[in-house]
């Protein structure tokens, strides 16, 4: 069995894989929202929405009153798109691939260019020193009753979200609590915010996602905070911390600010 040391130095190598992969967040190029109405899409001038890359005609979007979107590719058949928050629909037009989202009952397009260089102009991600004590067991409480909340992102879109479950843990002799409002069951997603956030991590948020969950414990893993696709493009909307998960205390784990 590898230790934790090793395990870690593995994670860090497949996070950074995961970011400069053709689905990762370094490589988009364009993120815009539709209306109902047809939009022609490519990098020719006399698209409705001029790409930087790619062919001059992908072909056009389509969105109904409902919110319903077909996509007809330039020299192909229309395609309904069957639409969905977690598992967005993705198409492919020579080197772009292409996928509509959805939030908040809203469809934009985000268009990647997956034979961009910019993956390769990441600067390496700095990180504070591996601390085993930030590895801890928490507390999975359920709530009573799953909490609603409305938290910002990003781009000044508020969303609704639900919480089921907090952690609670100790530290240094005092209880803290944090809400998952985020993820999967096997890997609930805390959005948080610590006072390192001052100086030394990325000011908005950071992300950790729990680990060997049960039905009353939680590993949570600070130093696997990582920071959120906003701090690597423009073109991503990305959560904001409720107020439970704003910590007072400095976290000096996992993922610091980007250089520069």
């Amino acid at each position: 069995m590898t230790d934790y040391a090793t395990d870690y130095a593995q994670w860090q190598a497949s996070r950074l894989a995961a970011l400069k992969a053709p689905e990762g967040w370094l490589n988009i190029i364009a993120r815009v929202w539709l209306a109902e109405g047809t939009v022609t899409l490519g990098s020719a001038a006399d698209n409705d929405i001029i790409l930087s890359a790619g062919p001059s005609y992908v072909g056009s979007l389509t969105q109904d009153a409902q919110g319903n979107v077909t996509y007809t590719p330039e020299d192909g058949a229309p395609q309904k798109l069957e639409l969905s928050k977690y598992k967005p629909p993705r198409f492919t037009a020579g080197n772009l691939l292409l996928e509509v989202t959805s939030l908040n009952g809203e469809n934009a397009v985000r268009v990647r260019d997956t034979a961009s260089d910019a993956p390769s102009k990441l600067a390496p991600i700095d990180y504070f020193p591996l601390d085993p004590t930030w590895r801890i067991t928490a507390d999975w409480v359920a709530l009573e009753t799953p909490k609603g909340l409305t938290v910002d992102t990003s781009k000044s879109i508020p969303t609704d979200v639900e919480a089921t479950h907090k952690a609670v843990f100790v530290r240094d002799g005092v209880t803290y609590e944090l809400l998952a409002t985020h993820g999967s069951p096997e890997a609930p997603q805390f959005v948080i915010r610590d006072a390192t956030s001052r100086d030394s991590t990325y000011p908005a948020s950071r992300f950790v996602f729990g680990e060997s969950v049960t039905d009353n414990t939680i590993v949570l893993d600070f130093n696997k905070a990582i920071n959120p696709p906003c701090a690597f493009t423009e073109h991503a909307v990305c959560p904001l911390p409720p107020a439970e998960n704003v910590l007072p205390i400095r976290i000096e784990a996992g993922e610091k600010r980007l250089r520069g």
